[in-house]
This record gives C-alpha cells, sequence and structure tokens, in this order.
C-alpha cells in the first residue's frame, strides 16, 4: 500500500501543480505564446508589461509544473514548452464534466416531471 500510496500523492501533486499554473492569465498567456515560438522572459515581460522579476516568478510556476522549460545561453534565458502534456488534467476534467452532465441531466428529468404533474393537476382544478 505505501507505493500505491505515494503514486496517489504524486500525482495529486502533480495535477494540483498543473492546475495552479494553470489558475492564472497571464501563465496561460504564456503558454499560448510559447506554443506559437519560444521566446526569452525579457521578451515575455514585454509582451505582457511585466517586470522581469514578474515574469521570472511566472515562468518558474510553469517550470515547476512541467509546462514549460528554460536554457540559458549567456544572458539569455529562453523559455519553450516542456514536454509534459496535459493528458491526466484533461481526463480529469472530462471525468468531472460527466459527472455534472449526469447530474444536469437527472435534475431535467425531475423538473420535466414536475411541469407534467403540475400541468396535469392544472386541468383537474379547472373542470
Amino acid at each position: 500500500m505505501p507505493i500505491l500510496n505515494h503514486m496517489v500523492q504524486y500525482y495529486q501533486t502533480r495535477i494540483d501543480a498543473s492546475f495552479a499554473a494553470l489558475s492564472d492569465a497571464t501563465r496561460r498567456g504564456v503558454l499560448e505564446q510559447l506554443g506559437r515560438a519560444d521566446a526569452s522572459i525579457t521578451d515575455l515581460a514585454a509582451k505582457f508589461h511585466m517586470t522581469l522579476t514578474g515574469m521570472k516568478k511566472h515562468v518558474g510556476v510553469l517550470e515547476q509544473a512541467g509546462l514549460v522549460t528554460t536554457e540559458k545561453i549567456g544572458r539569455v534565458r529562453t523559455c519553450k514548452l516542456g514536454l509534459r502534456r496535459l493528458e491526466e488534467e484533461a481526463a480529469w476534467i472530462e471525468r468531472h464534466r460527466q459527472l455534472w452532465a449526469a447530474r444536469f441531466d437527472a435534475l431535467d428529468e425531475v423538473v420535466e416531471e414536475l411541469k407534467r404533474k403540475e400541468k396535469a393537476h392544472g386541468r383537474k382544478k379547472r373542470r
């Protein structure tokens, strides 16, 4: 059991890091930008109208989540998309989307049944 527990904790830590990284609009923008082309931290900071220190922090969060990698060549630190994909996160979202869809479908059925009963009850009263 300890190995399984370790795997669950690793999975939760990894998925938590991903969602934490993706929770910020600037970091999502950085990922979109890097999806088009690699960029230096300086270029990203300028594009997002931020200080270099602020952008370094955002890139650090993305790097910890495995979504971005950086490489320093001379004085320039270049960022690119990381090798890690978001398949686990997408699967988590899909499971919860299905759960909520099923709940809303069940709620729709209850509402429709109440409407039918109200309509039938209303007809009986009028007679």
